[in-house]
């Protein structure tokens, strides 16, 4: 599938080149799923988030930037999902393997179009916050989720840890660059798809703007139970990412 011709001023908001590219690629979503089975976070963050839903007999949970639905296909009993990505092909392997979810071709930081308060749970996985650039977007789909979500509502959501870099040389030359964006290499004809790398304190920070209270900030290791050994020792500079589960405030 070949991305739709568009200028570079014509990307949506938080989308670049090598994203839109992504977003359109046909091959990369038929295989997403076995390319990254490997990945013990494949299966920790749908743990994660049974974890901290709100403890109803049915909900609706929105899954921001669903790809291919494994969340929607895994929720508990009583529960609806509503899948939103900007990829059209993401969407229709979601479309065959949660068949009962309501499915959104859009733009995370475009979602005035739901309804407020419409929402018990969300999550924003597998770094997906992370592939939206710059940060006032991101602040922009953290208030947005924050909007959709009813009081008392919970946010579920992973990053990458900048700091984690500081373990290999190649991590500790792009530390000292500078740089905010990691660049991943080639996948599936897909170059230059850049990844925000967050601090423990700047994901806080979001979503204390946004208007959220954390609840969990979990450290993740690359062990198969994504545990990190002695997680009191430094975890802000050996954790490789963090699952988050954060709440909007209840109704005074």
């Amino acid at each position: 599938m070949t991305p739709p011709a568009l200028p570079d001023w014509m990307l949506p908001p938080g989308v670049d080149r090598p994203l839109w590219d992504y977003v359109h690629n046909e091959s990369l979503a038929q295989h997403y799923d076995a390319s990254l089975g490997g990945s013990s976070l494949f299966h920790l963050d749908r743990a994660f988030v049974r974890q901290w839903l709100p403890h109803l007999s049915s909900g609706r949970l929105i899954d921001l930037g669903c790809g291919t639905g494994r969340l929607l296909a895994d929720l508990p009993a009583g529960w609806h999902g509503t899948g939103v990505d900007l990829s059209l092909p993401m969407l229709r392997e979601a479309r065959a393997k949660a068949p009962e979810a309501d499915l959104i071709q859009a733009n995370l930081t475009q979602l005035d179009f739901l309804a407020a308060e419409s929402f018990d749970a969300a999550a924003c996985l597998f770094s997906t916050l992370g592939m939206i650039a710059p940060e006032p977007q991101r602040l922009q789909v953290l208030r947005s989720t924050h909007r959709l979500l009813k009081p008392g509502g919970r946010l579920i959501l992973h990053v990458h840890n900048r700091w984690f870099h500081l373990w290999s040389p190649t991590g500790r030359s792009w530390l000292l660059s500078g740089q905010r964006e990691w660049v991943m290499p080639a996948h599936q004809g897909v170059a230059g798809l850049s990844l925000h790398q967050f601090t423990r304190a700047e994901v806080l920070a979001l979503l204390l703007e946004a208007g959220f209270t954390p609840l969990e900030i979990r450290p993740l290791s690359l062990r198969s139970d994504g545990r990190l050994a002695l997680p009191w020792l430094l975890p802000h500079l050996r954790a490789y990412g963090y699952l988050i589960a954060a709440q909007k405030a209840e109704r005074p």
